[in-house]
């Protein structure tokens, strides 16, 4: 609840941003407009009606921002955040084509050359005082819509900033005309028009792009699956989307755990990872995770042996006694020994076998074969996501291994002997 009320909070910081932006941007082409028609600057004049199509841009990204912000319903259960994707796209267009107009009319000043009667004052001050306003502005935009990853806001920032550029080659191009020179200003506008068009193309093709939920972002993908795959009991993942809506992105991942786990813990592990997932990305507002039980063709398991002799070692009667543990990979057709391990816990008097799970845990375990497991190692292995398989005591490695590929195992789903029956065990043992 809280975080949806945050991704609420983030599309009014923006509407309130765009709104303001509009008003100012739009004043301001006003004032251009009046300055240079009573002082018959034509560049100030078109230098207006640019200013105006930046004002429109703005008031769509509000628009979408608005739009993006409405309530989710049955008819829209993923809300309307595509809505400011789509007006991003609009955005660009109107961009494209205020660069178009730019440049056709950078072009005309090549061979056109208007002398104001006097000084121009009063022009060079609204173009200054346009600049600093556009500077501050851009600046909001920009920080704002980093803030909550609005693409239409950062689309806005650009051509602000762009904006910036071009009071400056007004400026220059209002003193330039001044001092009769030729050529200077309409190059310098065909130049500026140039990356406007490139930045309202750019903006285009990445909102369709989006619109076609196409993946812009493989490092966060890769980020996610690192992150995922850290998690106990995450076996494999088989595939992660991401695709953007508006200001927010959606994941969607199917990962792989043991099959034999309860639906509880598989539903506490989906939460597991929608939780780290959301916690480490703030642009992320929803992780849709699908649990499947895991085919891999390779497990790592783990044996209690009386002897270290390879493949023909002898399974041991108990989990907890055994001298030694076997740790192997198991593959489609062959068994690689990864480890043997000694028991050094053999002469302590307690929790023997939840000693060894501590100090072996760290391989990825994903099978046990015993034929005895007490209550405290069989709990704490089924936290771990391991699988325990019965196996009958003498029994070699080799053996084992083709009994588990032939499916001839049963699995251990409760421990062997209680808390208590151990400790009697214990201290027979003594």
């Amino acid at each position: 609840m809280k975080e949806k009320k945050n991704h609420i909070d983030s599309l009014k910081q923006g509407q309130r941003i765009a709104r303001t932006a509009t008003v100012v941007i739009l004043l301001l082409a006003a004032i251009k407009f009046v300055i240079g028609y009573c002082f018959e600057s034509s560049i100030l004049i078109a230098d207006a009606y640019h200013s105006s199509v930046d004002a429109l841009a703005i008031f769509a990204s509000w628009f979408g921002l608005w739009i993006a912000g409405g309530k989710k319903s049955k008819r829209f259960p993923y809300g309307l955040y595509k809505a400011e994707t789509f007006v991003t796209l609009i955005i660009g267009g109107m961009i494209t084509w205020a660069g178009i107009e730019n440049l056709f009319d950078g072009y005309k000043r090549l061979f056109h050359l208007e002398i104001p009667p006097g000084f121009p004052l009063f022009p060079l001050s609204v173009s200054l005082l346009s600049l600093v306003v556009a500077y501050f502005i851009a600046t909001k935009e920009k920080e704002i819509g980093d803030a909550i990853n609005s693409r239409a806001l950062l689309a806005n920032a650009s051509e602000t900033f762009f904006d910036i550029a071009t009071s400056f080659v007004v400026m220059a191009g209002i003193l330039l005309t001044y001092a009769r020179v030729p050529y200077v200003e309409g190059s310098v506008v065909i130049i500026i028009a140039s990356l406007i068009i490139w930045l309202g193309i750019k903006n285009v093709w990445i909102s369709v792009l989006l619109l076609l939920d196409a993946n812009l972002d493989p490092k966060l993908r890769s980020e996610i699956e690192e992150m995922i795959s850290r998690l106990e009991g995450v076996k494999d993942i088989h595939e992660i989307k991401i695709r953007q809506s508006g200001p927010f992105k959606m994941v969607e991942c199917e990962i792989a755990t043991s099959p034999s786990i309860s639906v509880y813990k598989a539903h506490n592990l989906a939460d597991t990872v929608e939780r780290l997932v959301t916690t480490a990305h703030r642009e992320i507002e929803s992780v849709f995770v699908h649990v499947e039980p895991s085919k891999k063709d390779t497990a790592s398991a783990i044996i209690p042996v009386e002897d270290m002799n390879g493949l023909q070692s002898k399974v041991h009667g108990h989990f907890g006694r055994a001298p030694y543990f076997i740790i192997l990979k198991i593959h489609g057709d062959r068994a690689d020994i990864e480890d043997f391990y000694l028991n050094e816990f053999l002469d302590k008097e307690m929790h023997i076998g939840v000693k060894v799970i501590r100090a072996v845990i760290g391989h990825g375990l994903d099978v046990l074969f015993t034929s005895q497991i007490g209550e405290l190692s069989f709990h704490m292995l089924k936290d771990n996501f391991v699988d325990i398989y019965r196996v009958q005591e003498h029994m070699n490695v080799q053996e084992v291994i083709d009994k588990y590929r032939a499916g001839e195992l049963t699995q251990i789903t409760a421990p062997t002997h209680s808390l208590e029956e151990s400790r009697i065990m214990q201290e027979v043992a003594k």
